[in-house]
């Protein structure tokens, strides 16, 4: 899971997407901030975020295998809660939480408009590929019937959308015919 995906997971049980993204960029932020200062940040049940210190060391070039100085350097460190622990390795199972619960509407209401994004997307490329075809060949008649029943159940935006590819295409094959000629 990505930032992203993060931020979606937490705008469909809060429902509001714009104060989720808020959230996790403040909340990455000020931990990031306290660990530069050494600040210990402990979350109960989760973990820890600290900065480390490591010592200066030989270690070994895995190329030619001589021996190497490294310098001291500071790295910033997790260390995984007991809680997270048990879940991990699933000696625990995960609670559901009481924000889950109000906020299942609107996770059904996000994946309701997902779907609907989905197939309005694929519908959208299902039409122009059929415009495109039916503009460029002669023998479109079926697929000219298979574009109408699509355009009888699309919304009036994408009828537009479909118009406009229409025509463009019609152009395409104007200009195409009109070079054609020309040549000859």
């Amino acid at each position: 899971m990505n930032k992203a995906e993060f931020v979606e997971r937490i705008a469909a049980r809060t429902g509001d997407r714009a104060a989720a993204k808020e959230v996790v960029d403040v909340a990455i932020d000020e931990i990031q901030r306290a660990v530069v200062k050494g600040e210990k940040v402990s979350f109960a049940g989760f973990g820890v975020f600290e900065k480390r210190q490591r010592a200066a060391r030989m270690a070994r070039n895995p190329r030619t295998g001589e021996a190497v100085k490294v310098k001291k350097t500071v790295v910033p460190a997790f260390r995984p809660g007991t809680g997270f622990k048990e879940l991990v390795t699933g000696k625990r199972k995960a609670a559901k939480s009481a924000t889950a619960k109000k906020a299942a509407p609107a996770k059904k209401a996000a994946a309701k408009k997902a779907t609907k994004k989905t197939a309005a997307k694929k519908t959208t490329r299902a039409a122009s590929t059929a415009t495109r075809s039916t503009a460029t060949s002669r023998v479109g008649a079926k697929k000219t019937a298979a574009r109408k029943t699509t355009a009888k159940k699309a919304s009036p935006a994408k009828k537009a959308v479909r118009k406009t590819a229409a025509k463009s295409a019609a152009k395409k094959t104007t200009a195409k015919k009109t070079m054609k000629r020309g040549r000859s």
